[in-house]
């Protein structure tokens, strides 16, 4: 009997131990279906493939949106975004599962408050809730998630103070703009993060000099927040002298030009026909471009025909009004001159000019001469490049037509001044159409590998045509691919910057194949870049290289069931791109080959789709 009564109690024992590991299991399964209830999925629930109940496993019978590890044992991953979710969150009972390592909402209509017990989930490292109706602070507890990697809690009712978050060694990205946080900007390793952006909350106060680099756009839209970047200055000198500097300079420097102008014109009788027929320039004649060889001059049109290229162009001298001596010139390239109506160099001038954008490289004006098209004037700064070499430069781009890119219209040239004139495209950029897409205006996927497409395209031909001359493009980005009127790709300011060979004579086009890349990287994520803010490469390699490479892709492109094998094929390519080392980088005639033929295979399978 001893030993029947052994047996006996180490099968109770077992038994026991046994239940009480399962009676584990269930409780992680019954927090999450409560977890569940309290989102609030309405109809979602009635999917086949819903699960979510207390009856089945949530890795054995992959519960809708749940990620779990490689041996299908724990949660890791808990993916519910666009769901119409209109309940609350209970974050007390979803981190009791301490595998944890992801949990994102974004997109629903989810209300209430974030509480403390946020910070149970001890190991999360990805928390995106962006585009609820969350509302009140933001608990301290926040601070003490020290695996947080990313929180994104953006275009929510969130108010208070934003957390001290400098306890947090490993915090990359910090998002939590579009609310009503107000004080001052915490404490933050800056230095750290990749991405940073409280634009649009009530925040007051100096913006840290280590977080100026996320550009202004990250706090625009705080009116107590001042600093370098922003149009609030800390201190009436310094925004005096910024005003000056950025304003004043530009303006005035038109000015100055129109009224050289004018004084030309009340001289233009004085001037000897004689003079100018033949060709006759003070100094050597680089001012002007065209010496007396090789130049057929029409009688008192000013337009003169080039015999070496074939290439007519109509010069508007700027003459001054003591000496009569040319000093600089505009000249106005043929193919476009009938798009612009006749337009003349006085019409120019004359002309109301309206600021379009202010960045590193120079400023953008809208000008509309009377009677004519839009135009508008690139106003460059800051390129060292000799008179000479620049209008070398221009005729030469001007020799390479691609009906992609955006032509010149007229460029003008002095010591001091340096314009390029284009016609105006009306339906603005490519950055402009991402900053829409990420307000709810549709972007479908094709039209993104059409505009992916078409820009490589002309990449592809400028790199191969301009190859001798050594000019790439040198300052692509998403807002200089414009749209024409027929929302066709129009590349602009091709070959504005000069882009050096560093000592190891690197290859001055993959400067161009890495731009390129990151812009395929802003159609994938729906990511617009902002210059000296976020690191779109810099994330998306870490996140692929975290293997979450599906929280890469823009999630209205998912919504849509957009073919991830052709996403993929896309991302790998852009990843290509952005490679480091030149040398492992396509050329741009090898990347437009292959998004051709991911176009292809696109155009096929939405034709095989259409009724």
């Amino acid at each position: 009997m001893g030993r029947l009564q052994s047996l006996l109690v180490v099968s109770f024992v077992f038994v026991l131990l046994f239940s009480v590991g399962k009676t584990e299991r269930a409780d992680i399964r019954d927090d999450l279906a409560d977890f569940m209830e309290k989102l609030g999925p309405g109809s979602m629930k009635n999917l086949m493939n819903w699960g979510w109940n207390k009856s089945s496993d949530p890795c054995m019978t992959s519960w809708y949106g749940v990620k779990c590890d490689t041996k299908n044992q724990t949660v890791q991953g808990i993916v519910l975004e666009q769901l119409n979710l209109n309940g609350t969150v209970d974050f007390e009972l979803v981190c009791k599962e301490t595998s944890l390592l992801l949990l994102s909402l974004n997109y629903n209509n989810l209300s209430g408050s974030i509480p403390p017990e946020v910070s149970d989930c001890k190991i999360l490292t990805l928390l995106y809730l962006k585009g609820n109706h969350f509302s009140g602070d933001l608990p301290d507890s926040l601070s003490d998630m020290a695996n947080l990697v990313r929180i994104d809690i953006s275009n929510n009712e969130l108010s208070g103070n934003l957390p001290d978050m400098s306890k947090n060694t490993v915090l990359k990205s910090f998002w939590a703009q579009n609310n009503h946080f107000t004080g001052k900007l915490p404490k933050f390793n800056y230095g750290q993060l990749d991405a940073f952006d409280v634009s649009n909350n009530d925040l007051s106060g100096k913006v840290p000099d280590d977080a100026d680099r996320f550009g202004a756009k990250s706090f625009l839209g705080n009116p107590g927040l001042c600093g370098k970047e922003l149009p609030k200055k800390c201190g009436k000198k310094k925004k005096l002298h910024d005003f000056l500097m950025y304003s004043g300079y530009a303006i005035l420097s038109l000015i100055v030009i129109v009224l050289i102008a004018l004084l030309f014109l009340k001289k233009k009788e004085k001037v000897s026909d004689a003079k100018i027929g033949s060709g006759s320039r003070s100094g050597s004649g680089s001012d002007s471009g065209y010496g007396s060889k090789g130049v057929k001059k029409v009688a008192d049109s000013g337009v003169s025909t080039d015999s070496k290229t074939n290439v007519t162009r109509s010069e508007f001298s700027l003459t001054s009004a003591e000496t009569g001596a040319v000093s600089a010139s505009l000249v106005v390239l043929s193919s476009p001159v009938e798009a612009v109506n006749g337009m003349r160099f006085e019409d120019l001038l004359r002309a109301p000019a309206e600021l379009i954008s202010r960045g590193k490289h120079g400023s953008l004006y809208k000008v509309i001469p009377n009677g004519g098209v839009p135009l508008v004037v690139k106003r460059i700064k800051e390129w060292e490049i000799s008179r000479d070499e620049f209008k070398t430069r221009m005729q030469r781009i001007d020799q390479v037509k691609h009906p992609k890119v955006l032509p010149i219209v007229a460029y003008y040239c002095s010591k001091q001044e340096k314009l390029l004139v284009y016609e105006f495209q009306p339906n603005g950029s490519l950055f402009k159409l991402l900053q829409e897409a990420q307000n709810g205006q549709p972007f479908d996927f094709g039209s993104r590998l059409n505009i992916a497409c078409g820009t490589a395209e002309a990449l592809a031909f400028m790199h191969t045509e301009l190859k001798d001359d050594k000019i790439a493009h040198g300052n692509l980005k998403s807002s200089n691919i414009l749209l024409t009127k027929d929302m066709d790709v129009c590349v602009s300011e091709y070959g504005l910057m000069v882009v050096d060979n560093d000592s190891h004579n690197k290859n001055i086009f993959s400067a161009d194949v890495y731009a390129f890349g990151v812009i395929l990287l802003e159609l994938l994520t729906g990511k617009p870049v902002q210059s000296n803010g976020f690191d779109l490469a810099k994330w998306v390699n870490s996140v692929v290289k975290e293997e979450w490479t599906g929280e890469v892709f823009d999630k209205a492109l998912v919504v849509e069931g957009a073919s991830e094998e052709r996403m993929v094929s896309l991302l790998q390519l852009a990843l290509k791109c952005i490679n480091d080392s030149p040398d492992l980088q396509p050329s741009m005639d090898q990347v437009a080959r292959m998004i051709g033929a991911l176009k292809e295979d696109e155009d096929r399978s939405m034709a095989t789709s259409d009724p």
